[in-house]
């Protein structure tokens, strides 16, 4: 076994990648991102001694959410970035055990591994072979921990967009490393793991509304917009991924140049902002969810910007032609520099690459409709509460989450075409792909897909359902006519589900598999205390689902 690794929905046999990941990640790259959150735990259980001692380093508190983020699927395939961040990592852990130390706080003997283990980069991988997800024997254990890992990871993506339009929450970087730490101690007990599972949902809650109140703040709340989905003839950049700061200075950078700018895949939402509307050269959406980019990037002509996952294997034929930054990355790839405090990214030598490319092959002509976050919606709630009333709208279907190259996720648009005329599909990242372009009519002026946006904005979907809970006076958010079929693929999506756990939603379906890292046990668990369960048929879940 050269790697194991099993934190996303295309784990190989659904149990585990054992040789190389279906995403693409080489075993000495999976091994690696194992031993950075390896030294993360380390520096975390001396980051939160001192933090209880009043010390708080800000250059930890980045670098944990950066270097979470850098392990999240198909973000960054760079072995050297990996060598790199551990260095760091090691030089962090020994900066804020010293500041412990002066700060009063008495270094134990017996601490783990993880925050003593000290390894030059010529063993680096001869270590991380040995610190992945299989060091904890015990199956339920291992389970309970990954989940706290995978959501927090999650957690971390939502952190590092905020961070960069300048929102922070010191409670969340408090957490994110207090659930590190806890996870290193052998002596909790399975309950105790369960209830720092449901701890990692409440933070997630914060988390999401972090960036909601970040993005909104900065860009304006979105609107109701038609996005086209054609092209011009000008020469131009595809941004795909999810951070709206880089999304920003890209189209700063680009006006007057004669460089068009379009979104891909998570990067569709951006079209919906007021402060995005007022570029000219911001053309509109060019193709669909993340795994058809193979294609897609190679009929765009033009360089591709990812700002962040997901990034799939390129072909040799336009692999020259993509630029990534942030945490995204892979060998071969143009890296953009951060910005310095304060300062921008210089998008210049992708702007100059555009200039001598060809225009986009159009691929596909016409709009589709989004923007529906949660102040747009609560701004339609006198509609929708009377078409609720009236029977005109007879169930919401919370169909968020991600989409993926599985052939069973045609599921999602076969379910999508079956649901009864009456109902409303209410969505958030990349799964509206499935359906999104499918010509499901509106329900007296209100369109049968509500798009609130990327898998970031997922918070939209929470808010919507407690306004819907608040105006017809319901005690227990259940009672609502909504139903939630959610599509996973990874971490991001971990975080959102244990953030409705947290806020008491029930009977979520999960597909189109569960999770390869919840054991059995943990399963029923779940199924017991949340009635979380999988799909099946479309046939057989749309009449259990309307009964």
């Amino acid at each position: 076994m050269g790697m194991f690794c099993y934190q996303c929905q295309e784990a190989s046999k659904g149990t585990g990648c054992t040789i190389r990941g279906v995403c693409g990640k080489t075993d000495d790259v999976a091994n690696m991102q194992d031993l950075l959150i390896y030294i993360l735990k380390g520096i975390s259980i001396y980051s939160t001694r001192a933090r209880e001692l009043g010390v708080e380093n800000k250059e930890v508190n980045k670098f944990v959410v950066t270097g979470l983020f850098m392990t999240i699927t198909n973000a960054n395939f760079n072995k050297v970035r990996f060598v790199e961040a551990v260095t760091k990592a090691l030089e962090l852990r020994a900066v804020i055990k010293t500041e412990l130390i002066n700060a009063g706080g008495l270094i134990e003997s017996n601490l783990p591994e993880c925050a003593t283990w000290i390894g030059t980069p010529e063993e680096f991988e001869s270590k991380a072979i040995s610190v992945g997800v299989l060091q904890t024997e015990n199956e339920d254990v291992r389970s309970l921990r990954e989940l706290v890992v995978y959501g927090i990871k999650g957690m971390a993506a939502y952190a590092d967009h905020a961070l960069n339009l300048g929102y922070e929450n010191n409670e969340l970087y408090s957490y994110m490393q207090k659930g590190l730490a806890q996870i290193t101690d052998d002596t909790l007990t399975v309950d105790q793991l369960v209830a720092l599972v449901l701890e990692c949902g409440k933070y997630g809650v914060d988390a999401m509304a972090l960036l909601d109140g970040a993005n909104t703040s900065t860009y304006g709340n979105p609107e109701i917009t038609k996005v086209n989905i054609g092209v011009r003839n000008n020469p131009g950049i595809l941004i795909s991924g999810h951070d709206l700061k880089d999304m920003e200075e890209l189209l700063k950078q680009t006006e007057g140049t004669g460089v068009d700018v379009y979104t891909h895949s998570e990067m569709l939402p951006a079209n919906y902002y007021p402060a995005f509307k007022k570029y000219d050269h911001l053309v509109g959406n060019y193709g669909n969810a993340w795994w058809k980019q193979n294609s897609e990037f190679e009929s765009f002509n033009g360089p591709i910007l990812m700002t962040t996952n997901c990034i799939t294997p390129p072909k040799d034929s336009y692999k020259e032609r993509v630029y990534t930054t942030g945490a995204s990355g892979f060998v071969g790839m143009n890296h953009i520099a951060d910005r310095e405090d304060g300062g921008v990214k210089d998008f210049s030598a992708i702007i100059e690459h555009a200039k001598k490319c060809s225009s986009p092959t159009e691929i596909e002509r016409g709009e589709i409709v989004g923007g529906f976050a949660h102040n747009q919606v609560i701004a339609l709630a006198d509609k929708v509460v009377d078409a609720v009333k009236t029977g005109a709208i007879k169930r919401f279907f919370v169909m968020a989450g991600c989409d993926g190259r599985m052939k069973g996720r045609e599921y999602y648009t076969d379910f999508a075409k079956e649901l009864p005329t009456d109902t409303v599909i209410l969505t958030a990242g990349c799964a509206k792909y499935r359906y999104n372009k499918l010509e499901l009519g509106d329900i007296g002026g209100i369109p049968r897909v509500l798009d609130a946006g990327q898998c970031n904005d997922s918070y939209s979907l929470v808010v919507i359902a407690m306004k819907l809970q608040e105006v017809f006076g319901l005690a227990d958010i259940n009672e609502l006519p909504i139903t939630y079929n959610i599509a996973w693929y990874e971490q991001k999506a971990v975080i959102v589900l244990l953030a409705l756990l947290h806020l008491g939603v029930k009977n979520i379906h999960l597909g189109p598999t569960l999770p390869a890292f919840l054991s059995p046990n943990v399963v029923n668990v779940l199924v017991e205390n949340f009635g979380i369960a999988g799909i099946g048929t479309v046939e057989d879940d749309i009449k259990m689902f309307m009964a």
